[in-house]
Formats: C-alpha cells, structure tokens, sequence
C-alpha cells in the first residue's frame, strides 16, 4: 500500500521534504499542530507544554503502562504564523540524534482540503539517513493518518 505522507530525502543531504494533503480545511489541519489536546490524541503521547507563540516551547512525553517514560522530546517555537507556518527546534531526549530544525508550511487546497510541507534540517548527512534507516516513513505516516481520523470529528 502506498503512504499518503511522502518524504523526499536527496542523497548527500542533511535534509528532507515531507508533504502531505488532508481532507480538512486549511484551520483544522493547523488547529492539530497546535492545541495540545488533539496533538496528544493524534502523537498518542502526553503534551506536557505546548506554547504555540513565538518564543515558545513544547514538551511531550509517552510512558508504558506502568509509567515508564519510554519517549520524551521537546523543543522551541520560533515562529508561530496562524494557518500558515511553524518553525521550531525538535530535539528526542536520551537519543543519539541531535536537535533538528523544522519548517511547517500550512497551505490551503480548496475550502476542504489542505497541505502541510514539513522541511526538517538534520546536523549532518549521517543523523538524517539514520533518521530514515528507522521506520520514520511507516510512523509519519500513521501519526498524519491519526491526525485526520482525529480532526475530522471536528469538522
């Protein structure tokens, strides 16, 4: 089956494009980056912050069952523009990977359906294909299947 989320990854780049069109209008599919608590719905992990401003931050956190934190990340906000963009820092905590740079590009379709491109910039080549050797693509995906089965109960 082919993933609705598609992620262009040149080689011998420390970059990638990931794009994606939903079904939602252009507030909704934004509205999902930005209230915590359809971002926990959708990432299924606990937001423990989310400043959706300018100089901003975030924190989430995913535990097992008995509360063992098994996933933390967070980062800060540095450009917040309503239902057009977001860039922000993204850092895993206890992970080999460093702290990315994300560009988030809200972009309206039609007057139900939108697109978010997601420009992430990795601190070499190296991190980025360890990055993809991962199933990165397969979770990405999940995660934007959940974020529309999730919005659209509220449209």
């Amino acid at each position: 089956m082919e993933l609705k989320t598609k992620i262009n990854a040149k080689d011998g780049q420390q970059d990638l494009v990931i794009k994606r069109e939903f079904d939602l209008p252009l507030e909704l599919l934004f509205k999902a980056y930005v209230e915590p608590e359809i971002v926990a719905q959708w990432m299924g992990t606990n937001v423990l912050k989310l400043e959706s401003k300018k100089y901003g931050s975030y924190q989430f956190e995913t535990t097992d069952p008995k509360g063992n934190v098994v996933f933390k990340a967070n980062g800060v906000i540095h450009e917040c523009i309503e239902n057009q963009r977001i860039t922000r820092t993204f850092e895993m905590e206890n992970s080999p990977f460093a702290a990315q740079l994300e560009f988030l590009d809200f972009e309206s379709v039609s007057e139900e359906t939108s697109k978010l491109t997601m420009h992430i910039i990795y601190k070499s080549t190296d991190l980025r294909d360890q990055m993809l050797k991962l199933p990165f693509a397969q979770g990405m995906n999940m995660a934007h299947n959940r974020l529309q089965e999730i919005t659209n109960k509220l449209k």
